[in-house]
Formats: structure tokens, sequence, C-alpha cells
């Protein structure tokens, strides 16, 4: 982060908590005083940084954004304070904390550390602290810096955090043991962790096998014609929409020659990629910088585009920044592992034996599921399959799965024979004969069985021809014939 930036950016905080009209009251200069003192500690921060005090570093920019969220609370009860300029600050600050203040890092530089170490070829990307994988960069710009917190994105948040939420912490909990696979591909691409995350929670919950309505599937929901042209086919009758880490790939190369059509702009590119890509170029024709929310362009999408872009936008603003919104993500241990089957059993057994393990209370059913999309769960595997599951169920499946009750009561369980009830057809309701009365009627010359039949306006040749035992339809002058009576 540059410090020219930064110094800019405190004084327009120290501007904002210093103008206003009538004189404040004491208790309010009071709580600017605090909003002051938040924004200060960032310049703390900044040269615990540089001394190489780390440790400090980071507990200096959380006490300062705890300080500013205890003033703003108060300044919602205080009369004559705005909070509204709390709400500035606070996302100016998270903004600033984006910079990812760490050791190898140049103060001067504008490249996270992330993006470093993958050009220095250094550690895999497990190896990467949580809040240096988190910060990357979008061809250049902090992703952060390209979310506006406008009202529909704030809306958004609102939803993750209340409606959606179960949503978001089922998408977090499946991508951590799908990102080993997921997030590399991404990586390559030079696109930020967080809008791969916020894709997803967006469109799949992290579901690899979702599909949906209109025929879109895979954890980043592909329709099969852009699928078919991003390389995601068919690889021995497996849809390849299915594999997690080819739709990540074929997704980043999407993102990034959207963003070549559009100029950069992140919304336009989202859009796009939600309401068609040839939608969105009519819509916005040659300007490219044209903002997503112009009315102009606003109000020729769908309202699924119009919701889906901040919602992406919002879910990836979570991701970045779970704690000032009073998020607390699981810790999940995604390292990937692999078992040998010690003896045969379907992903479905498996889910059985293993229980709770690693205090999975909802099961390992979703997960076993995502790692090998390949297996239809209820087929019984061979011994000596190899099946990808997280590290840690390493030795839960070895102490679990291998010998014991739970793979018996597994097995017996999903061996079950349910009674199969032939359906029963029931056969169509023979119709009633209309019972009607007759007349009689003498046959003249000239007159034919279909005449006679259509002045009748109620019956049929074949009905008449029954009635009186004609053969071939028939007639002889002078013959009374049996006609139905209609009323």
């Amino acid at each position: 982060m540059r410090l020219a930036a930064l110094a800019v950016v405190f004084g327009l905080l120290g501007g904002c908590a210093s103008t206003g009209g009538s004189k404040p009251s004491v208790q309010v200069n009071e709580l600017y005083g605090q909003l002051d003192q938040a924004s200060k500690g960032y310049e703390t921060a900044l040269q615990q940084s540089r001394e190489g005090n780390q440790e400090a570093s980071q507990l200096t920019l959380t006490q300062s954004l705890d300080r500013l969220k205890e003033a703003s609370a108060r300044c919602g009860i205080t009369a004559g304070c705005d909070p509204q300029r709390f709400f500035s600050v606070f996302d100016r600050l998270l903004r600033l904390k984006d910079g990812d203040f760490s050791g190898d890092q140049d103060l001067d530089s504008d490249v996270a550390p992330s993006q470093a170490a993958l050009a220095a070829g250094k550690a895999g990307v497990a190896s990467l602290p949580q809040a240096q994988r988190s910060v990357t960069l979008l061809h250049g710009q902090k992703l952060s810096e390209l979310i506006a917190m406008n009202g529909p994105v704030k809306a958004a948040l609102e939803m993750w955090l209340t409606q959606w939420r179960p949503q978001l912490m089922d998408a977090w909990i499946n991508y951590q043991y799908l990102r080993y696979q997921m997030w590399p591909q991404y990586e390559k691409a030079d696109l930020p962790e967080a809008l791969l995350f916020g894709i997803m929670a967006k469109e799949s919950g992290g579901k690899v096998h979702a599909v949906s309505r209109s025929g879109a599937a895979g954890p980043l929901q592909f329709m099969y014609a852009t699928g078919m042209r991003f390389g995601l086919g068919t690889d021995s009758g497996f849809d390849m929409r299915f594999d997690p880490a080819a739709s990540a790939r074929a997704n980043a190369e999407y993102i990034n020659e959207q963003l070549r059509i559009f100029n950069n702009n992140l919304e336009l590119t989202i859009g796009a990629y939600n309401g068609g890509e040839g939608r969105m170029r009519r819509a916005v024709g040659d300007d490219t910088s044209v903002s997503f929310y112009d009315p102009r362009l606003y109000n020729q999408l769908s309202q699924e585009t119009r919701d889906y872009v901040p919602s992406v936008l919002a879910a990836a603003w979570l991701f970045l920044h779970p704690d000032s919104y009073n998020l607390r993500f699981p810790k999940i241990d995604g390292a990937p592992g692999t078992v040998i089957l010690k003896r045969p059993a379907s992903l479905s057994e498996l889910t059985v034996c293993l229980g709770s393990a690693g205090g999975m209370n909802e099961g390992w059913f979703r997960t076993l599921r995502n790692l090998n999309p390949r297996l239809d769960p209820q087929v019984t595997q061979p011994a000596g399959t190899s099946l990808q599951l997280p590290k840690p169920l390493e030795q839960a499946y070895a102490a679990r799965c291998v010998d014991g009750p739970w793979p018996i009561l597994a097995g017996d369980l999903h061996h079950a024979v349910v009674p199969v009830v032939p359906p029963v057809v029931e056969a169509p309701a023979a119709s009633a004969p209309v019972v009607r009365g007759t007349s009689h009627y003498r046959v003249r010359r000239g007159d034919t069985l279909i005449s006679i039949v259509r002045d009748l306006h109620c019956s049929s040749v074949q009905e008449v021809s029954e009635m009186n035992g004609l053969k071939h339809h028939h007639l002889a002058i002078g013959k009374t014939l049996k006609l139905p009576v209609c009323r």
C-alpha cells in the first residue's frame, strides 16, 4: 500500500471528523475523537509492520476496527452524531486493511504477498496464512477497491448474514475441502480467491453435482454450450462440468475473457456470467466504462442479473472481512487425503460408518461426493479402490470403516431390499351407452345413409348402420329405418 495514498485517506478522515454545521456537543466531539484515534491506529500499524513486528501490527489493526465499531454504536444513540461518518470510515479502513502488512511485503508495493509467492515459485497455497491467501489482485487492483459499498451490495450483505446465512456457511465448508483443487486454477489466472468464493456461494453453495432448472451444472453452474467452449466436455461419459478443478479453470478463463472485453469492469463481467455475454455486450454497447448501476444499463437487465452481481460481490466482501460483520467461519482442515478401500463400500456406506468424525455433525456425504464426483454414491466400490477424502478422515476410516460393527451396519442398511410394487394400470373406464329413444324413417329416392345421418345432427353412419343391420351401407327405397331421437 502506498504511503502517499494513506496520507491522503487519513487527511480525509480527519476532515470528516472536523467539519459540519452547528457546533457538536462534548459527547459527539468525544466520539469523533475516537474516530480519529481509530484511523491513526493504521499509521501505527504501518510503522510496526515496517519494523518487522507483524503480530503487533495485526493487533493494532484489529483494535482500531474494534474502537471504531464501539464508537459507531454509541454514535447511533447520541444526539447530533452522524453515524454515516462512521460507516464511511469503516468501509475505508477495511479497504486499507486489505493492504495485508506482512513481513516480506514492500510497503511501497501494490503486490499482495500471495501473488509475490506465486511469481517466485515459493511454497504452495496450503502453506500461506489465510490473511495472505485472501487478499489478491484483480489485474493490478485490489478486489476490495472494486466493490462499491452501495445500496444493492449492502442489501445483499444483509441477506447473506440473515436469510442466506445457512447457504453461506455450507458454501464455506464445502469450499474449504475443494479449495486445493479450485483455488490454484484461479491463482494461475491472476484472479482473487474471494471472487471465486463469491461466485460459487451464489451459484451452487459448493455442491459439485448441482443442476439448475435451466440445465446449468457443476459447482460454478456452466451451461452446456459455454462449458464446451471452455473445454468442459465429457470424459468416459463423465460430464466435466462436475469436476471442481476443471470448472474452476474454465470459470477463470471465462472471467478473464470477459474482463478483456469489458475493459476490466468487474461488475459487467459478473453480469455477463449470469445473463450471457452477448446480452451484456448489446446492453453496454461501446461504452465499457459505464457503471453497472447506470439506469441506462441497469434498467435493461433482468431482475435475476440485477440481484446476482451485488450478491456475488457481497459474498466476496464477507470472505475478505468476516470478523468486521460479526461473522465467524468455522476453522476447517481441508488438507487432501486418500484411502485405499480395505473392503468393498459405497460412498453412502462410508458416510454411515464415519458418522460425525471430526465434529462434522451434518455427516460426510456431501464432502465425499464433492471429492469423488465421478462415483455414483450408491454403487459399491471394490476393495483396492482409491478414494479422495479430507486428510483428517484417513485415521477415522481406519478406525471405523475397516473392522468392527459400523461397516457391517452400514452394509446391512445399504443392501436392504425395498419391495417393488408393480404399478397398477387402470383400464380406461368404458363410457356408458347413451340411452336414447328411436324414431322411424322411410327411405325415399335419392336418400343416402350419409345424408340421413347429416340431417339428424346427433348420430353417426356407424350407429345408424348398426341399429338397422345394414351391410355396406346399402339402402333400399321404401325401407323403414330406425333412427335415434335427437334432443
